[in-house]
């Protein structure tokens, strides 16, 4: 937790696998050191430098829409499994808001930290696991960004993750939100199938060895509603080609907190 002189009121790449690459990881828990080397040397996964195309729709869909304005400049954006740090970068950077981005690996912190560096821009990051507290203080959030990273938890641990993003997130700030999602999915109902994991909606990733949570629309939307506004509810629509499974479907979900 940083200090009250700086960011007191505190926190990914996206990534493919990458078919062309030999020698997936051994089934099993995904560990730091796996992401780390990752972060080095892209072995298995295909990691870009530009911010999520889906996260600048988000924005610009906010910035049309929402009640007041949702990106204040000198506000706070919280970027869970931030990778290399891409995502704050783009919203401090547009919106000139202050930002903390945490990862479990150190390699891609590391990157982060010294693209920010370079720009100069206000945002703080950590190497922390989204099972932790988050590094904000309550209510302080404007906005939280989970880009395909809370999937990698169980059940409690997704329940604990959400109620720490309530809590830091100021009523009426925004929680852009993006995971699996089965809905005629065949890649994802094959893998529940063939590699089944220890709770339902679950599977252990054949390539990366790691278990991933893969959400049901009605699953997704009371694990949110209790606490969220859902305005937007957007699957994708890619999966398909020429009639065959072609790609994981995933859904985007714009959600705005509650005042209680």
């Amino acid at each position: 937790m940083l200090g009250l002189s700086r960011l007191s009121f505190l926190v990914q790449k996206k990534y493919m696998w990458n078919k062309n690459k030999k020698n997936p990881p051994k089934k099993g828990k995904i560990s730091k050191s796996f992401w780390d080397k990752e972060y080095k040397t892209s072995e298995h996964l295909t990691l870009s430098d530009e911010p999520s195309s889906d996260m600048v729709k988000f924005t610009h869909w906010a910035e049309r829409n929402a009640e007041w304005f949702p990106f204040p400049k000198q506000g706070l954006v919280l970027d869970v499994g931030c990778g290399n740090g891409r995502n704050v970068i783009y919203m401090s950077e547009t919106y000139k808001m202050r930002g903390v981005g945490f990862d479990i690996s150190e390699v891609a912190v590391n990157q982060a930290s010294r693209t920010a560096g370079s720009k100069k821009l206000g945002i703080d990051f950590f190497v922390q696991s989204a099972k932790d507290t988050l590094p904000v203080a309550d209510e302080k959030a404007d906005v939280v960004l989970d880009m395909m990273t809370s999937h990698f938890l169980n059940h409690d641990e997704r329940e604990k993750y959400l109620a720490e993003v309530v809590r830091v997130l100021k009523p009426f700030g925004w929680f852009f939100f993006k995971s699996f999602i089965i809905d005629e999915d065949q890649h994802a109902q094959r893998l529940l199938k063939e590699n089944p994991g220890e709770e339902t909606g679950t599977y252990i990733h054949p390539k990366i060895g790691v278990a991933e949570h893969v959400w049901g629309e009605e699953e997704l939307r009371s694990y949110l509603e209790a606490n969220f506004t859902i305005h937007k509810f957007m699957k994708s629509h890619k999966h398909i080609k020429d009639g065959k499974p072609w790609k994981r479907r995933t859904v985007s979900v714009y959600a705005e907190k509650k005042r209680v």
